[in-house]
């Protein structure tokens, strides 16, 4: 089994920035993948940023290229989110997911959502 936990989520005023953090651990042979999403109220879940793990390639949402950071640290098994200059668009519960290994069987696994609130 793979847990991921999370953290890093709050209230923050228009123009902030919040850093998330998910950590993964369990019986992990190889992460192939680590990400974002985020779900607003009434709205589907959407990707917000993914990076790989092996080469750190990344890839943003176009609502926030240019302003959040998606980062690792495979030692740790936790992947980052800078986010910076938020708008209240930005208000969701973000989830970390990740691509793993898991033995002989490739799977991905979903973290239980931080909420993050853009308000003034």
């Amino acid at each position: 089994q793979v847990q991921l936990v999370e953290s890093g989520g709050g209230l923050v005023q228009p123009g902030g920035s919040l850093r998330l953090s998910c950590a993964a651990s369990g019986s992990i042979n190889i992460i192939y993948n680590m990400g974002w999403y985020r779900q607003a109220p009434g709205k589907q879940r959407e990707l917000v940023a993914t990076i790989t793990t092996a080469g750190g390639t990344t890839n943003y949402a176009g609502s926030v290229k240019g302003r959040f950071t998606i980062s690792k640290d495979n030692a740790k098994n936790t992947v980052y989110l800078q986010m910076n200059s938020l708008k209240p668009e930005d208000t969701a519960v973000y989830y970390c997911n990740v691509v793993v290994r898991v033995g002989t069987s490739v799977s991905d696994y979903w973290g239980q959502g931080t909420q993050v609130t853009v308000s003034s």
